[in-house]
């Protein structure tokens, strides 16, 4: 590998784009598409174009924490939007590998490192924005990856993303429910988080899906307060205190101690 991306010609770039294997991200590297067949079209471009105009655009002077990064689409177009500091993290060494070279190659200095969601807590550093795209359905434990992030490293505003499943439409529900009540449950905008006990899309790891009631009870559930809904699976949310009728934080610090 060349120590500078300004010596990197195309066809270096497209060789070494093969040699890290498939990509999900299709990143364009100076003209070399790293994922060009894309069952989802030019993704995660088509998803940004709909959702970029809801994160500020001057991140200036801002900090950035990238989860489950892949290949660090959203950390480059953070870093493209003036963020002072980004870490990015993943738990596939692969997709690191991608990542660290599709920064190389533009020029974009981010620190990656390899690190789950449930160990946040390890980077001792709160963030200004936190990105959490595409992650939430591949995790045994949605609600504490959430309470995670808000306990140890969202600062202010966090994105969430996830694929959604079910009704798109919401309910309002009551802050309590006689012990017999049953008709609610089985209204499809009651949130719901659909359980894949074996596979989704040939996927092993895709384990939650929840509608679109379930993902912004959740988010709120985790002191987020929701602010924007700009795109069908993603939320701006920023971060609060916790309001509900019961304060998870000391479970939380029991789990995770």
């Amino acid at each position: 590998m060349l120590e500078t991306d300004q010596a990197l010609t195309t066809e270096q770039i497209r060789r070494r784009v093969a040699e890290l294997g498939q990509w999900f991200h299709n990143l364009d590297l100076r003209g070399v598409k790293t994922a060009p067949d894309h069952f989802l079209g030019d993704y995660p471009a088509v998803k940004w174009k709909r959702f970029s105009a809801a994160i500020p655009e001057d991140l200036s002077g801002k900090s950035v924490l990238d989860v489950g990064c892949n290949a660090g689409f959203y950390s480059i177009q953070m870093k493209q939007r003036g963020a002072a500091r980004i870490v990015a993290i993943d738990t596939d060494e692969i997709y690191l590998e991608q990542a660290r070279f599709a920064a190389k190659v533009n020029g974009a200095e981010i620190e990656f490192r390899k690190l789950s969601v449930y160990r946040v807590a390890e980077l001792r550093e709160q963030f200004d924005v936190v990105l959490f795209m595409g992650v939430l359905y591949h995790l045994r434990h949605p609600l504490l990856a959430l309470e995670l992030l808000h306990e140890h490293a969202v600062a202010d505003l966090l994105v969430a993303q996830s694929m959604l499943r079910g009704s798109n439409q919401t309910i309002a529900v009551p802050p309590d429910f006689h012990f017999w009540e049953a008709r609610s449950f089985a209204d499809e905008r009651f949130p719901r988080l659909y359980f894949i006990e074996n596979r989704f899309a040939n996927d092993p790891t895709n384990w939650w899906i929840p509608n679109r009631a379930c993902l912004e009870a959740m988010l709120r559930s985790a002191g987020f307060a929701i602010l924007d809904h700009p795109e069908e699976e993603v939320f701006i949310c920023r971060r609060t205190e916790i309001t509900g009728p019961l304060n998870y934080t000391d479970e939380l610090r029991e789990i995770t101690r």
